[in-house]
C-alpha cells in the first residue's frame, strides 16, 4: 500500500492524512465545491474534485470516487466514517476495482450494517436485547401497531443507518406515525435507504459501546469502552473512556458480547458494538457500527492504541498479537465542537468562521478539520472539530476541559462550546459522590431548563458564504482542464447592479429557522393551523428540523418543498 484515497472530508480526512504519513503513505483527497479551501485538501498529497455540493453527487458517489482513484493511481480507499464507509455496495466496488478496502468484509458490513440482521446475530450468541420487529415495517399504521402492542417509548431506526441519523424515538401515540415517515425521510438522504425496523427504548438509559479491533485471522480484541450519554436528537456530543460507573460483571458482559458478535460474524478492522444501559441495571444490544467512530481518540489517549493505523495494518494482513483487553490509562473526554446555536435549540449555524483559537497544554488533543477563515458548508455535518482531553483519572481530565474549554474563542459562526462548559458545572455530570445521573434524554429533560439559562441565542446566525461554480473546460498544453469560477463572477464585478433584497417578514410570516433544503410540507396551501402545529420539515446538515406555526390561522405558503433557502427566508404566511 502506497497511495491511499480518502473517500471523506473535514477533520476525520485530517485524521486518515496524519496517520497515512506516520505510515509513509501518500494520501489522496477528494472534495465538494463546498471543501475547496478546506485544511484536508491542502494536507493531502493530491487533491481531485468532485463537482457538485450535495452529498449525493460528492461524497456519496461511488462511482466518481473510484474513478479518481484510478486516475490518481491509489491502491486503497479509507471511507472515514459517515458518508459511505458501511455501504457494502461501494465496498465491493472498490475491492472489484483492485483496490484495497480499508474495513471490514462486503458481506459483513451487510450482515451487521443491517440493524435487523444484527440483531439476529445478538440473539445467536446471547447478548441481552430488548423486543424489536423481524423486519422492516412498511407503514406508519404498522409502526403504531407495535407501539401499542409492546407500549411507549418506542425507536424508529434506519436498517442501514447509524450516527443517530434516522433515528427517532416515539413517547406519545399521537407523534409515532409522523416520526415514522420523517425517520424514513432521513434515513433515505443520509443512507440512501429508508427502511426503518421499530424496537423498544429503554427509557433514562445510559449509551454505552465497546471498540473493537480485529484482524483477518480470526482474533478479535476489544479495546476497551466508552460512555457516550450525552446527547441530543441521538447526535452524541460528549464522549469518555472508559465507561465510568459500571460494574465488573456489566463490563465483563459488554466486553464479551462484543467480541462473541464480532467473531460470529467474521468481522475485521476497527468496529464498534453498542449497547444501552437502563437505570436498574438491564443492558441491551443497541447495533454495530461496521465503522471508525467520531468519537475513537478517547480510545486511543487511554491504550495508546492508533486505530487508523490498526486499520490499516489489518487490511495489509497483519495479525493481532492477542485477544486480551488492555488496561486503561487515565480517563479521556471527547467534546464535538459543532456549528449549532445552543441558545435556538441547537440549529445549525453554516457559515463564515473568523476566530479559531483553540486550547493547548498537558492533555490536550485536537482534531479538527478548520481553521480560522474556513467556512462551514451548509449541505454537510456541521461538526467543525473535536477537542480531546485527558488526564489520570476522571476528576483530572474534568479539572482540564474546564481549563481548555474556556481558552477554546470561536466568532463568526455559532458553537456549542456554552453547552460544554455548562455541562461540566453539572453535579449529575461531574458525579463526585459516585451517582452518574446522565442518560441519553439528559440534555432535554432534567438540563434543559440550566441549558436555557446558561446559552443565549447567538448573535449571527450567517448563511454558508461561497457561491455555486461555474464549471468551465479549458485545454493547458495539449490536456483538458476543468475550472471552476464562482456563478456570480459578473455580479460581483464594480458597477454590476445590486441583488434584490430579501422580502422583509412581518408577525403573520413564517420563516426559515435554518439555511437548508425545504424537504415537504406538512399541510395544505390555505389550511387552517393551530399554534405549535408542525407545518413543514427543512433539512439541513443532513438532519431533519419540524418547522412549527408560530400563531393560528390561515396558511398561505411562499416556498416550494425541494428549494434551498437560507436562515430567515419566508416560507408561509399565516393570517389570524
Amino acid at each position: 500500500m502506497r497511495r491511499l484515497l480518502i473517500a471523506n472530508r473535514g477533520e476525520i480526512a485530517v485524521r486518515i492524512i496524519r496517520a497515512c504519513r506516520d505510515e509513509g503513505i501518500e494520501t489522496v483527497a477528494v472534495y465538494a465545491d463546498a471543501d475547496r479551501d478546506a485544511p484536508f485538501v491542502g494536507m493531502a498529497d493530491q487533491a481531485f474534485a468532485l463537482g457538485g455540493d450535495k452529498p449525493a453527487e460528492t461524497y456519496l458517489d461511488g462511482a466518481k470516487i473510484i474513478a479518481i482513484a484510478r486516475r490518481a493511481g491509489a491502491d486503497a480507499i479509507h471511507p472515514g466514517y459517515g458518508f459511505l464507509s458501511e455501504n457494502a455496495g461501494f465496498a465491493q466496488a472498490v475491492q472489484d476495482a483492485g483496490l484495497i478496502w480499508i474495513g471490514p468484509d462486503p458481506a459483513v458490513i451487510t450482515a451487521l450494517g443491517d440493524k435487523i440482521e444484527a440483531r439476529r446475530i445478538a440473539e445467536a450468541v446471547g447478548a441481552p436485547l430488548v423486543a424489536g420487529t423481524p423486519g422492516p415495517v412498511e407503514t406508519p399504521a404498522d409502526a403504531l401497531a407495535f407501539a401499542r402492542q409492546y407500549g411507549l417509548p418506542i425507536a424508529i431506526k434506519a436498517a442501514f443507518g447509524g450516527g443517530g441519523r434516522g433515528m427517532k424515538v416515539a413517547w406519545r401515540l399521537e407523534e409515532v406515525e409522523e416520526l415514522f415517515q420523517s425517520a424514513t425521510r432521513e434515513a433515505l438522504t443520509a443512507f440512501g435507504r429508508g427502511e426503518c425496523f421499530i424496537e423498544q427504548f429503554l427509557d433514562r438509559p445510559r449509551h454505552i459501546e465497546a471498540q473493537v479491533l480485529a484482524d483477518r485471522h480470526g482474533t478479535v480484541k476489544v479495546i476497551g469502552t466508552r460512555d457516550c450519554s450525552l446527547q441530543r436528537r441521538n447526535q452524541k456530543l460528549v464522549e469518555e473512556a472508559p465507561a465510568p460507573f459500571l460494574t465488573d460483571e456489566q463490563r465483563q458482559r459488554i466486553h464479551d458480547s462484543a467480541r462473541a458478535i464480532c467473531a460470529h460474524a467474521g468481522y475485521s478492522g476497527a468496529g464498534t458494538v453498542e449497547y444501552l444501559l437502563s437505570a436498574n441495571g438491564t443492558i441491551s444490544f443497541l447495533e454495530v457500527n461496521t465503522r471508525l467512530q467520531v468519537e475513537h481518540p478517547v480510545t486511543e489517549e487511554t491504550t495508546g492504541i492508533d486505530l487508523v493505523r490498526g486499520m490499516i495494518a489489518v487490511a495489509r494482513g497483519a495479525r493481532l498479537a492477542d485477544d486480551t483487553v488492555p488496561p486503561p490509562r487515565g480517563h479521556s473526554i471527547e467534546f464535538r465542537i459543532n456549528a449549532e446555536d445552543v441558545g435556538r435549540g441547537f440549529l445549525p449555524t453554516p457559515g463564515p468562521i473568523d476566530v479559531f483559537a483553540a486550547p493547548s497544554g498537558p492533555g490536550i488533543r485536537l482534531d479538527s478539520g478548520v481553521v480560522a477563515g474556513s467556512t462551514v458548508p451548509g449541505s454537510f455535518d456541521s461538526m467543525m472539530a473535536k477537542l480531546i482531553v485527558t488526564g489520570s483519572t476522571r476528576t483530572e481530565a474534568i479539572a482540564r476541559a474546564r481549563r481548555a474549554l474556556a481558552e477554546f474563542r470561536i466568532e463568526g459562526v455559532a458553537s456549542v462550546l456554552p453547552f460544554h462548559r455548562a455541562v461540566l458545572e453539572q453535579p449529575e455530570f461531574r458525579a463526585e459522590d459516585g451517582s452518574f445521573g446522565v442518560h441519553t434524554r439528559w440534555i432535554e429533560t432534567d438540563f434543559a431548563d440550566r441549558l436555557a439559562q446558561a446559552a443565549v441565542p447567538h448573535a449571527r446566525v450567517a448563511p454558508a458564504g461561497g457561491a455555486p461554480l461555474l464549471r468551465v473546460a479549458v485545454e493547458i498544453d495539449g490536456k483538458r482542464h476543468e475550472l471552476g469560477l464562482p456563478a456570480n463572477l459578473m455580479a460581483m464585478a464594480p458597477g454590476a447592479p445590486a441583488a434584490e433584497p430579501a422580502p422583509e417578514a412581518d408577525d403573520a410570516t413564517v420563516t426559515a429557522p435554518v439555511p437548508g433544503t425545504l424537504t415537504a410540507w406538512q399541510v395544505e396551501d390555505g389550511a387552517q393551523v393551530e399554534a405549535g402545529q408542525v407545518i413543514a420539515v427543512m433539512e439541513a446538515m443532513k438532519m431533519e428540523t419540524r418547522v412549527e406555526a408560530h400563531r393560528a390561522g390561515r396558511i398561505s405558503r411562499v416556498a416550494e418543498a425541494g428549494e434551498v433557502l437560507g436562515f430567515g427566508v419566508p416560507l408561509a404566511r399565516i393570517v389570524g
